[in-house]
């Protein structure tokens, strides 16, 4: 699918945020597994020396790294520093993230607030503090793992586009800013993937609507629960799998003339273009039948209400 790699990952390095699982967990064993030298950071370090402990090249160090904590940025970002000296650092692949599935209405200030302060004011932070490492590699790459609902908002999950539709924009400045710098800057959108996070976005979206006012809950309880078996019922039968994005990755990091972005997986492809090509209100029509409730059935009616 992408060019084949042209740049030695030997003697070279790379930190990816969020490697404790999912796709930057797959990220950092390939990357390791293809000759780089992978700094992962992790907030819980004992899941960093798990993942360190599979890696059979042994070219996985763990570093602690809270993208919402100002401190261990910065003592990460002095450790990378002495540890890859003048040589810089090669990469930075900014994974970290979560993801917030609610009706917009039923997302909390402070809700909404995790999400664009880890998917977004994090990265911008990580990125700020590793720039002059990234500087000294000359010719090093920053790798932003968005998703494919940064190009087109789905109901239900708002928030969570906000930020990606963030992240995109905030990658576009960074690309054209830091070129001069010989910095390059490329995305990579996933679309559906199975992976821990969606058990998470179940749980977190159920905990979000209970905790709205019944009268603001009960307008979106059944649609919203239908949506979120759907979701993941759609993760779960994707043919997109972690390895695919971790490609994606690696193509970014060792081509000589990185893409802006890599779309991986048909559904963002689909996505993208339907976008494109489509106006508003035929997007808006193709997206009615998840905010839209079920018929009610003859002779009973449709209990909304909580459960005690």
């Amino acid at each position: 699918m992408f060019a084949r790699k042209s740049i030695s990952p030997q003697g070279r390095h790379v930190l990816i945020t969020g490697a404790s699982s999912g796709l930057g967990r797959a990220a950092a064993l390939t990357l390791a597994d293809r000759g780089f030298g992978v700094f992962a950071a992790v907030r819980n370090i004992d899941d960093g020396k798990k993942l360190a402990a599979d890696c059979p090249s042994s070219r996985i160090e763990p570093v602690k790294i809270d993208v919402t904590d100002d401190r261990s940025i910065d003592e990460a970002s002095a450790f990378i520093a002495g540890a890859v000296g003048e040589r810089g650092l090669w990469g930075l692949v900014n994974n970290a993230g979560i993801c917030v599935s609610a009706p917009l209405e039923c997302v909390s200030s402070r809700l909404f607030r995790q999400q664009l302060e880890i998917n977004l004011v994090g990265q911008l932070a990580v990125t700020q503090a590793f720039l002059p490492a990234l500087r000294r590699a000359r010719g090093a790459r920053i790798v932003n793992v968005t998703s494919g609902l940064g190009t087109v908002a789905i109901p239900y999950l708002g928030a969570y586009s906000a930020a990606q539709f963030a992240k995109e924009s905030l990658s576009d400045a960074l690309r054209r800013e830091l070129e001069p710098m010989g910095v390059k800057v490329s995305v990579v959108s996933p679309g559906a993937i199975w992976t821990p996070i969606w058990g998470k976005v179940s749980e977190e979206g159920e905990r979000a609507l209970a905790a709205a006012p019944d009268h603001i809950a009960d307008l979106y309880r059944s649609t919203f629960l239908n949506f979120l078996k759907g979701n993941e019922a759609g993760a779960r039968a994707s043919k997109t799998m972690p390895a695919d994005v971790a490609n994606a990755i690696h193509t970014a990091l060792t081509v000589a003339r990185p893409r802006t972005r890599y779309r991986v997986g048909a559904d963002v492809r689909r996505g993208f273009l339907l976008t494109w090509l489509l106006p508003d209100t035929v997007i808006d029509g193709m997206f009615r039948q998840i905010v839209t409730p079920a018929p009610t059935p003859k002779g009973g009616t449709h209990n909304v209400r909580k459960e005690a």
